[in-house]
């Protein structure tokens, strides 16, 4: 972090922002790239804002490849918004390369640094108080899939491979139950035994999709409501941001962890369980939503597998978080003992609610194929 501080200036110089650069300051909540906003000040108009990233070198090995598929992206968005009469400044990311023509700019500590004009007028919000705001939210990450419906998906690189790949999880978090490397898998039998009973579950859209049945699309991965830039008047999505995972996958993923997150109001680490339930109700204000932002775009195979995209998320991340507890909490970041462990029992609960409702969510998803 103090690191980032000190090369500020030297990445400045690196950018050409059309105008006095005035000032740069932190950015943001999130943990994974150090985020700046810098400030410029035009002669004859309004200071005008830029975000200033340095990516992440620990989760981002290959910046080259991350760039490649968020430019790839960004300027067909860009194009599409445009052909449909909207405001692409308002609608789509654009990356700023740096002086040297590059995708992103090299500092003298071999940090990797990227530049995007700031999209004024937005709000981000960090949880969805209202229905009215997931349903927002559903609609633009709806109409993400529909603007990049044509997008050859195969032409982008896997970043992080394996990501959705929910039997190599499971077989992960059999290899951390047989090491038990911190004898840690007695006090969790109940949670390793939910995950391993539903094995079978692992495979069912994997297996659609190696069918044919579910086609491989460009897939944001991680499509919680605070990468949706909201209109400040309006209250509708403009703007998905956040784009570093971007990669091949399968779309109920990415409606599966809209559910995941969004339809329930429990903490991820919530202790007590009674209250982690999924809303129903929300699970269809966010359906309708996101199926209208779709405009018809996703298969009806997509649109029946949906509820499947709830459960597999919801499974998958408890999966990583029991994994993770189990080799001693080396991936997510815990703030208590048996933080993980307690993720996961959220996660778990939170399945078995969507088993309890399945012929409800279905019937939910059925009624929103026939409209």
């Amino acid at each position: 972090m103090v690191q980032a501080e000190q090369t500020l200036q030297e990445v400045l110089n690196a950018f050409d922002f059309g105008a006095p650069v005035v000032g740069a300051i932190r950015y943001g909540q999130g943990h994974i790239n150090d985020t700046f906003c810098v400030h410029t000040q035009p002669e004859d108009a309004c200071c005008r804002r830029f975000i200033l990233q340095r990516m992440s070198a620990a989760a981002f090995k290959r910046p080259d490849q991350l760039m490649e598929n968020i430019i790839g992206v960004t300027e067909y968005l860009g194009r599409e918004v445009e052909r449909r009469g909207g405001d692409r400044s308002r609608e789509a990311m654009k990356v700023v390369r740096p002086k040297n023509g590059e995708p992103y700019y090299t500092d003298s500590q071999g940090g990797a640094w990227r530049l995007y004009p700031f999209v004024e007028g937005t709000v981000c919000h960090q949880a969805a108080d209202t229905p009215e705001l997931f349903a927002a939210s559903g609609r633009a990450f709806g109409r993400f899939q529909q603007l990049l419906k044509d997008y050859p998906a195969e032409t982008l690189y896997e970043t992080i491979p394996n990501f959705h790949n929910t039997e190599d999880r499971l077989a992960k978090l059999k290899a951390a139950v047989a090491a038990d490397k911190l004898g840690r898998a007695k006090e969790c039998r109940p949670e390793i035994d939910f995950m391993l009973s539903r094995e079978a579950d692992c495979s069912v859209a994997l297996d659609a999709m190696r069918e044919g049945k579910l086609p491989v699309r460009v897939t944001h991965n991680d499509t919680k409501l605070n990468n949706v830039l909201m209109d400040g008047v309006t209250g509708e999505g403009m703007c998905i941001i956040d784009l570093d995972t971007v990669m091949p996958g399968l779309v109920i993923y990415d409606f599966g962890d809209s559910i995941r997150f969004g339809a329930n109001h429990s903490a991820e680490d919530e202790t007590d369980l009674d209250k982690v339930n999924l809303d129903v109700d929300l699970f269809a204000v966010y359906t309708r939503a996101f199926l209208e932002g779709t405009g018809g775009s996703l298969t009806d195979a997509e649109v029946r597998y949906l509820p499947w995209g709830a459960k597999l998320m919801t499974l998958e991340c408890g999966i990583r978080f029991l994994t993770d507890y189990l080799v001693g909490d080396e991936y997510f970041h815990i703030s208590r003992e048996r933080q993980n462990l307690d993720r996961c029992r959220t996660q778990c609960k939170l399945v078995a609610d969507m088993e309890l409702h399945w012929d409800e969510l279905q019937a939910i998803v059925g009624e929103c194929r026939r409209r």
